[in-house]
């Protein structure tokens, strides 16, 4: 169903005020932002889905927690 006043599904306001959404955009930035850092160190790109494990394996639950602290500071 489309809202037809703003030409836009009624799904995609709810994804816009979802914090799990916005959550899931946040970590993609950081998971796109290593893979930029850790291409350019190689000087090849290594691919989206070697950067999103390495990520998780090495920066993901630090990256959480410091969020959480600057939420609930």
């Amino acid at each position: 169903m489309t809202d037809f006043i703003h030409g836009a599904p009624p799904e995609a306001d709810l994804a816009s005020r979802s914090s799990l959404y916005a959550e899931f955009l946040a970590e993609r930035e950081e998971i796109l932002r290593h893979k930029w850092i850790e291409s350019e160190k190689l000087g090849s790109d290594i691919g989206f889905e070697s950067a999103l494990i390495d990520w998780t394996r090495h920066h993901r639950a630090r990256w959480r927690l410091e969020r959480r602290q600057v939420r609930h500071a």
